[in-house]
């Protein structure tokens, strides 16, 4: 069995797909994914169902939706989920999902190891690997589950490390010498992420050693526009210490 949450909710069982189609069935699973062979309470999953207002039936309902997620992790077996995947313990359920069948763990797992082959200047094997971590994803984490506040916080997370990892292996290209190839990935970045500095930064450096330096500072104009016009700030130390490099022609 496979769960993944790097895109939409899906399970994939016997080479299928499985797909809960109630919404707040996706709440309970991808909250109970969230804490994976750990317990998580009733309290936990009604409060990330309903907020501070859960009907006079929230705990009848919310057998409901495990009795159906039983039947559907079981393949119409609900009996034999209950026993070894949805486990019933006091106080809440807990779902059992070894780390290597849940893609947030194959995937925390590869960046890890991605950090570390950069740390010890291994490029290549660190590029190959942070790609590994980013093929997982599908989409953004958890995309057809609506989130209570604790989903809402774990989604955050995966997002903000999804960032981490896409920055990591840019860095280890970069390290490389393929600015050149990086030049329109970076772009696409730069143009979603439209204030964050750093890719901002890195496509500079990647448009200059490429021998484009004059839209090299095109890209550093427009930050500093939108960060003006947006927050009111100027580009940071490191963005104006290129500008100024770029300026007086000096190595990048």
């Amino acid at each position: 069995m496979e769960f993944k949450v790097l895109g939409s909710l899906e399970i994939g069982i016997g080479g299928n797909v499985v797909r809960p189609s109630a919404p707040k069935q996706r709440t309970v699973l991808a909250l109970l994914l969230a804490s994976a062979n750990e317990v998580v309470s009733t309290g936990a999953l009604i409060d990330e169902l309903w907020s501070d207002r859960p009907p006079l039936s929230a705990q009848t309902t919310l057998q409901t939706y495990i009795y159906h997620l039983r039947k559907t992790l079981g393949c119409g077996d609900g009996g034999w989920a209950a026993e070894h995947v949805l486990l019933t313990r006091h106080g809440g359920y807990r779902l059992v999902a070894p780390a290597e069948d849940v893609d947030v763990a194959r995937f925390e797992k590869l960046a890890a190891q991605g950090r570390s082959a950069l740390d010890r200047g291994e490029l290549q094997n660190a590029s190959d690997t942070l790609r590994a971590a980013l093929a997982l994803w599908r989409g953004p984490a958890l995309a057809d589950v609506a989130t209570g506040p604790r989903l809402e916080t774990h989604r955050v997370r995966l997002e903000e490390a999804r960032m981490h990892v896409t920055e990591l292996r840019i860095e280890s290209e970069l390290r490389m010498g393929r600015h050149r190839e990086l030049i329109g990935d970076l772009k696409q970045l730069a143009a979603t992420h439209r204030l964050n500095e750093w890719f901002h930064l890195k496509l500079m450096t990647a448009l200059s050693r490429a021998g484009r330096r004059q839209e090299a500072l095109e890209v550093y104009q427009k930050l500093r526009r939108t960060l003006i016009d947006e927050l009111g700030v100027e580009p940071d130390h490191s963005m104006r210490q290129l500008q100024h490099r770029m300026l007086t022609s000096e190595a990048v």
